[in-house]
């Protein structure tokens, strides 16, 4: 079985930056932001060696262009794998609700 390499993009980095300082500051629980850091993380790390779990991106932005996305509690994450390179490349990470 291969192994993939997991690379976020700076974007994401910046998503799971914003994530936890929302969460952190509205619900006053700097814990409850790193668990839900750690399960988003845990899922990114996932994909290592069953890329293809997520399923093709058919509709939204990134729609029918070769993206996959994975659900993790109430968020998104949009990644395209590299099959030259054996890379996943996580995308963005966004709050399912919101219209991307």
């Amino acid at each position: 079985m291969d192994k993939y390499k997991v690379k976020l993009l700076s974007a994401a980095y910046r998503n799971l930056d914003d994530i936890y300082a929302y969460i952190a500051t509205q619900f006053h629980s700097e814990q409850t932001a790193q668990n839900l850091i750690d399960k988003l993380e845990e899922a990114f790390l996932s994909l290592e060696f069953m890329p293809q779990r997520g399923a093709r991106r058919l509709a939204g932005a990134y729609a029918n262009k070769g993206y996959r996305q994975l659900f993790v509690n109430n968020f998104t994450v949009i990644y395209r794998i590299d099959e030259v390179k054996k890379q996943v490349i996580i995308v963005i990470v966004r709050y399912s609700k919101s219209e991307f």
